[in-house]
């Protein structure tokens, strides 16, 4: 089933055709990886598991959050206009459910408010989905690592990155890495002299790294179109907010201030949800990985057909880690740019 931030935003995006690109041919990985991607596998899905748990709800959580208080406008206004706050309508003793029907929408913010901040719903979704990312590129970091040199430490990134300018690794992927330690020094003992691997892990890095362009190429078309429709629908409340207003001058009728009221407050719920995804800048972000990563692509075939010439795996493992840490730096970002959020739930 969809979280209801996916249902909310399909709706949203009724009618609009993105611009996605062909899905990239999936490449199989090397036969000596093969182990340790297996090894590694069951801790990758329980931790992707528990990130799209905890992101559906915390995503889910904001949308409601917002569109929930436009609605508890309208339960506050549609009284007046139907008339049964009036002592004569014959309706007027059921104008208390409009009231209990505004305390209960309240109520419901107040609760998702409540329950996604004692559980930390955000801080649950950002931590696993981190954890996650590192648990799933574990297999394709394994081959830069010289495992017959003494470790500097547990976690296989801390080795080839720089902690300070790339996500750190948890200690959840430390103890992975510590566990598959003899698995991956097995495995790979003599893979950089093997011409069948070179290729094979070559070839499984730029199918990865053209799936990672297309998603995000997606994401970039997705949050744009969301973009542009949510702008659309907001001119136009406050558009006929702005229409209702000049019509009260001539003609006097409640439906107006039902109007004036509900519009305005639908569109603010509308763009403080968007607001809130950060949609403009995830976009950004994502439009530029894409182009990023299409380069890096093109740097690690070139070094591919260099080491034919040469026979140097030098540049190639460099040109691979580049591409790693390219990936790294954009999760470092989105975890910058998200976790600052804490407006609504925490």
């Amino acid at each position: 089933m969809m979280a209801l931030h996916q249902v909310i935003q399909r709706l949203l995006l009724i009618g609009v055709q993105l611009d996605q690109p062909a899905h990239a041919p999936s490449v199989p990985p090397p036969g000596a990886l093969v182990p340790l991607i297996d090894s590694i596998a069951p801790a990758h899905r329980a931790f992707d598991q528990r990130a799209l748990h905890y992101g559906h709800r915390y995503r889910s959580g904001f949308w409601a959050i917002y569109l929930l208080s436009a609605i508890a406008v309208l339960f506050a206004v549609l009284p007046l206009a139907l008339g049964w706050d009036s002592p004569g309508h014959r309706l007027h003793s059921y104008a208390a459910l409009w009231a209990l029907g505004e305390v209960a929408v309240i109520g419901i913010v107040s609760a998702i408010y409540w329950r996604g901040h004692r559980r930390h719903w955000q801080e649950q979704w950002l931590d696993t989905r981190t954890t996650a990312e590192l648990c799933w590129y574990l297999p394709l970091l394994a081959p830069l690592i010289d495992f017959n040199a003494p470790p500097v430490d547990a976690s296989w990134y801390l080795r080839v990155f720089d902690p300070g300018q790339h996500v750190r690794a948890a200690d959840d992927v430390a103890a992975l890495c510590t566990l598959n330690e003899g698995l991956a020094r097995a495995q790979l003992a003599h893979a950089w002299s093997d011409p069948e691997f070179i290729s094979g892990y070559t070839r499984w890095t730029i199918g990865i790294l053209e799936q990672q362009r297309r998603y995000h190429r997606v994401i970039a078309a997705k949050q744009a179109a969301l973009l542009h429709r949510v702008h659309l629908l907001t001119s136009w409340l406050f558009g006929l907010t702005a229409l209702g207003a000049l019509m009260h001058l001539l003609v006097h009728t409640i439906w107006l201030a039902v109007m004036t009221t509900f519009f305005p407050a639908l569109a603010a719920s509308l763009h403080g949800a968007l607001a809130q995804s950060e949609a403009y800048r995830l976009g950004q972000a994502s439009e530029a990985l894409a182009a990023k990563l299409e380069g890096a692509i093109e740097r690690i075939r070139a070094s591919l057909a260099t080491l034919g010439a040469l026979g140097d795996v030098g540049s190639l493992k460099a040109s691979i880690q580049d591409a790693i840490a390219l990936i790294l730096e954009e999760h470092h970002d989105w975890q910058r740019l998200v976790r600052p959020h804490r407006l609504s739930l925490g």
